[in-house]
């Protein structure tokens, strides 16, 4: 064979086994591509059935609660007597007392945690708190928002004046200015009544703020809770005047998250037991001097 016919013949067999490398490592990749499909197709099953169980809707809220040991109530800690800081910085009140006794039959030790008010919704949702309890009025707008548990008490809203003041009625405070807390159910209510056009209305952070502002002469009046009106009145001796014109009545409830059914039934069932045993009138004789709860 001359060089010519040599050469030949070695780019011929260099071609061959050209073409057949590029076959062998086309089969291979699609041998790769086929695993890597199975792979991903498996990682993504699990994944979903990570989600479905998710997303199926599972209530583990009693759980987590029981698995950490705690039970955290979120509240405005200036609302005398539902729940305070006192004058030794702890927090107390009604709405305390009772949660310690449910935390104490469920197991778990109650931690308290100070919120705004006025984001309370959005504190809840984040997770940082269980329940919101610390006199919470019932409405339309929190029901919504929440999973609220029965009402546990009674309560309405009412004007508060200083004791020198010639307003006896609600139409006496067209054109005056009446302070409430902000995000609470007294400043929709007032913003909604025959004067809340008539009167400026003064949102502040809490109704201390605002009672305090009512003793400087900075407001006429304040619109609140006729329980913190009262307890102030008693406890701490304060000239002030009540009217009930134009006042509203409602009830408290505490306040889950929507989708944690489990644990607001069980504090409801707890609370039931504390009423039937009379350790709830017991708490509320304490704060109240009488039985003022109404769970069933």
């Amino acid at each position: 064979m001359n060089n010519n016919a040599l050469n030949k013949m070695k780019k011929l067999l260099a071609g061959v086994t050209a073409a057949m490398f590029m076959l062998t490592a086309a089969a291979c990749g699609n041998n790769d591509s086929s695993n890597s499909g199975n792979n991903a197709g498996g990682s993504a099953s699990s994944s979903a059935a990570g989600g479905d169980s998710t997303a199926s809707g599972e209530d583990d809220s009693l759980q987590k609660v029981l698995d950490s040991g705690k039970f955290v109530l979120g509240l405005d800690a200036s609302f005398k007597p539902m729940g305070y800081t006192d004058e030794n910085d702890e927090i107390v009140g009604f709405d305390i007392d009772c949660a310690e006794e449910v935390c104490k039959r469920m197991g778990v030790t109650l931690e308290t945690k100070g919120i705004n008010w006025d984001t309370k919704e959005d504190t809840l949702d984040a997770g940082t708190i269980d329940c919101i309890w610390n006199g919470m009025s019932i409405d339309e707008k929190r029901e919504e928002r929440m999973n609220l548990s029965e009402p546990y008490m009674e309560n309405s809203m009412v004007f508060v004046v200083p004791a020198d003041s010639t307003a006896a009625a609600m139409a006496d405070l067209a054109d005056k200015t009446v302070a409430v807390q902000n995000g609470s159910t007294a400043q929709t209510l007032l913003e909604e009544s025959e004067i809340g056009d008539s009167c400026k209305i003064s949102p502040l952070a809490t109704n201390v703020e605002a009672l305090q502002q009512m003793d400087l002469g900075l407001v006429d009046a304040v619109y609140l809770d006729s329980v913190v009106a009262e307890y102030e009145i008693a406890e701490a001796g304060k000239d002030w005047k009540i009217f009930t014109d134009g006042s509203e009545s409602e009830k408290y409830a505490i306040g889950f998250r929507k989708g944690d059914q489990a644990l607001r039934d069980k504090v409801q069932e707890i609370l039931s037991e504390m009423k039937a045993d009379g350790t709830l009138a017991k708490i509320s004789e304490k704060w109240f001097g009488k039985d003022v709860t109404i769970v069933k």
